[in-house]
Parts: structure tokens; C-alpha cells; sequence
């Protein structure tokens, strides 16, 4: 690792519910975590109001590790725990790199009833910790604070080019706040491409993997983009697809129906797309397109570009891209754009967003009206119901009557 890059982490907070007021959370509030990466130590410091509701977490259920470190001392009205442990404390671990030592831990949120209550109004949260050192020079000079990026990834490559991908509000005008979300809602993706001082790129994603870890390969999984571009997940009963027409070249919009996977307990899930891009003047073909299907014509559409290439996604044959031995930096130099497509370099690099957290019992979607039909039969059962009632009433009351009489009679 390059000593002059910031350390970083990336914050998976199990987020049970879609917490009210998230949506609001003030642009420039301070991170909820922060890390310090000393010489012999980390310093994890947390807001209180670590999901920026105004809803302030419990001391006590904050542990850091799998040895369940507690915090330092603190007082009663602290908006901010503080844990201090060694390197090689609470459980963490260490990978040795070729260029440098990471230090791997989490810290843990794991909310217990107030009082006499017997209910939680939030799940439990894990924030995956790193601090990264180079395996050169002086360790305590070199370290520095690691960057929080809610919700989403970046990569840059060394010739600035950097490719992320990232949650979007409802209208494309922001990245979201939050990444919560229900069954039955929809989470806006964008995908994007930082060019720099290099000619005009046209972004593709090629493959989304959704899993329940980081980690693209691990099972299950399930295909949501798949044959270069072809956004496999609007087959099934979603309104997925990609959003056209683009808003830049660089840039690839795409909307997923949330969805959950069978018998797992966790309800999050991780979404890896490996995104590529080519000269922005090249024509779109069957390596390089983005496809929606359209249920309604039952046939797939490309944002652009002549529409015979998503022909393929219908057989699942899209063919191979070119890939050098080397990633070339794409330049003006490199990169004419009169060159043909043997000779052009594609940059691409797998981006990871999540984790995206599923709340499964609670529903703010408005119920669906009552089948006319089964209303009918509904009123007619009951009306035939109440008739029997009434007329059972009223055999009770003659028998009752009957017996009265013969009893007197008898007398």
C-alpha cells in the first residue's frame, strides 16, 4: 500500500428498520465513526447518535472485537464513546501484504431492552474496522485517519481514473442517506466513472452480483446484471432496468426491486458490479451495452445503440471482451480514438456497494382493496349465517315454551 493513501474502512451498519428522520440527516454532521491508527494502537471514538436520528445509543450495548472490548470511562451525558485497545486486542486480526500490515476488527452494536420493555426498535449493527501500515519506513509518521464512505465504494486507479458506485435518492439528485430499506421498495444505483484529463469515456456495467457477504463469490448469489450488460433481474417479477437516456456518458443509472434471501436471518445483502468503460465515440455493440427487457413488448432495449444488440441477451451468447495483459492507462497517446477495438485498452474494476439492510415486518405500502367478488360471497355467507342463528333462536324458544306448558298441564 502507498503510505500516501489514507487508510479506510467501509461501514456495513445492519440497519433493521428504515429509522425515521434518516433522510434528514445534516450534510456536514461528523462522521458516527471515526479511527485513529497509532503505533501500537487504534482509537475508535463513536457518536452516540450513530444512525443520525437524534436517538442516542446505549453505552452498554457498544463492544468492540469478538472479545467484546468495552469502552473507556465515560461520563453520563457524553455524546461520544471512546474505545483505546492495542493492535493485537479484542479478537482482531492481521493480513500481511506485500506492501503492508492491515489490522481487521468490528465494532458492534447490540441493543437490549430499557426497563421493563420487551421491545427493540432497532437490530443490531456491525462496522467492520481497518487500519492499514505500510511495511516500510517509520509506522507512527505514516498513520492517518481512515475515510468513512457510507453506502457506497470508490476505486482509483493510478492514473486517476476511479470508478464508484453508490445509492441515489428517490429523484437521482443526491446520494442516499440511508440504506435501508423494505420489501417492495426500489434502491436507485449509480454507477459512474471519474475521467480526469482523459478523453470522454462511456461507462458499461457488465456483471451485478448480489450476495450476503462482500465477497462476489460466495454462495448464495444471485445474477442481476449479467452477458455484458443485460440487466437479467427485469425477467422475474421486478420493474428493474436500466434508466435512459443517461444523464452523461460516464455515467449509468439502474433501478433494483429489493429483495431478500430465503431462510437467511440476517436481510442484508451486498451488491458487486464490475464496471468498464470505452471511448465515448464507440459505437455500443454486444460487449458493450446496457439492456433493459420490456415486459409489456417482451423484448429487450438498449439505453442506446442500435437495438439488434441485445439480441444476445436472449440467448445468453454475448460473446468476450478484449482484455490486454496489462491494463493500459487510457490517454490521448494510448488511446486514439481512430484506433480500432483490438487496439483500445479497456479499464474496468469491480465495485462493491452495501451492506443494503432489509426490514421484513414492517410494510408502509398501502394494502391492496378487497376482491369485489369475494366481498359478495363474503355478505351473502354472513346474511345466510344470521338467518340460521334466528331460526335456531326461535326453535330454542318454541321447545322452551312447549316444556312450560306440559309442566303446567302436568300440575
Amino acid at each position: 500500500m502507498d503510505p500516501g493513501y489514507p487508510n479506510h474502512f467501509s461501514l456495513p451498519l445492519l440497519l433493521l428498520l428504515v429509522l425515521p428522520g434518516a433522510s434528514q440527516q445534516a450534510p456536514h454532521s461528523p462522521q458516527p465513526v471515526q479511527i485513529q491508527c497509532l503505533e501500537s494502537q487504534m482509537v475508535v471514538s463513536v457518536q452516540r447518535d450513530l444512525f443520525g436520528t437524534g436517538k442516542l445509543v446505549q453505552v452498554m450495548d457498544l463492544s468492540l472485537g469478538p472479545g467484546g472490548c468495552q469502552p473507556a470511562a465515560l461520563q453520563e451525558d457524553a455524546q461520544v464513546v471512546t474505545f483505546e485497545v492495542g493492535l493485537h486486542e479484542c479478537g482482531s486480526v492481521v493480513q500481511v501484504t506485500p506492501d503492508g500490515l492491515i489490522y481487521r476488527t468490528s465494532l458492534f452494536y447490540n441493543p437490549h431492552p430499557v426497563g421493563n420493555f420487551t421491545i427493540l426498535r432497532t437490530n443490531q449493527a456491525e462496522v467492520p474496522i481497518e487500519c492499514h501500515y505500510p511495511r516500510w519506513g517509520n509506522v507512527s509518521s505514516r498513520a492517518v485517519q481512515p475515510t468513512w464512505m457510507p453506502f457506497r465504494s470508490t476505486i482509483a486507479s493510478e492514473e486517476k481514473l476511479g470508478f464508484s458506485l453508490r445509492l441515489m435518492n428517490d429523484d437521482w439528485t443526491a446520494e442516499s442517506t440511508s440504506a435501508g430499506f423494505q420489501l417492495g421498495d426500489t434502491a436507485h444505483l449509480q454507477a459512474g466513472v471519474h475521467t480526469g484529463s482523459h478523453v470522454a469515456l462511456r461507462l458499461f456495467v457488465d456483471h451485478c452480483v448480489a450476495t450476503l457477504s462482500p465477497d462476489k463469490n460466495s454462495e448464495p448469489r444471485y445474477g442481476i446484471i449479467d452477458h455484458h450488460g443485460c440487466l437479467v433481474d427485469g425477467l422475474s417479477d421486478s420493474s428493474s432496468a436500466f434508466r435512459a437516456p443517461r444523464p452523461r456518458p460516464d455515467t449509468l443509472q439502474f433501478t433494483v426491486d429489493m429483495f431478500h434471501f430465503v431462510n437467511d436471518s440476517r436481510k442484508l445483502i451486498y451488491i458487486t458490479c464490475h464496471l468498464r468503460v470505452t471511448a465515448a465515440d464507440q459505437t455500443p455493440d454486444q460487449i458493450n451495452k446496457a439492456c433493459s427487457f420490456n415486459k409489456s413488448t417482451k423484448s429487450w432495449v438498449p439505453v442506446e445503440g442500435p437495438p439488434d444488440i441485445c439480441t444476445c441477451c436472449h440467448t445468453k451468447d454475448c460473446g468476450h471482451p478484449i482484455r490486454s495483459r496489462r491494463l493500459l492507462p487510457i490517454s490521448a497517446k494510448t488511446w486514439p480514438r481512430t484506433a480500432p477495438l483490438q487496439q483500445q485498452r479497456v479499464r474496468e474494476a469491480d465495485i462493491t456497494v452495501g451492506p443494503v439492510f432489509l426490514a421484513m415486518n414492517v410494510s408502509h405500502h398501502t394494502p391492496q382493496e378487497p376482491n369485489p367478488d369475494f366481498m359478495e360471497k363474503y355478505a351473502a355467507l354472513s346474511l345466510g349465517l344470521s338467518l340460521i342463528e334466528v331460526l335456531v333462536f326461535t326453535l330454542v324458544i318454541t321447545v322452551l315454551v312447549l316444556l312450560c306448558r306440559k309442566h303446567n298441564s302436568a300440575s
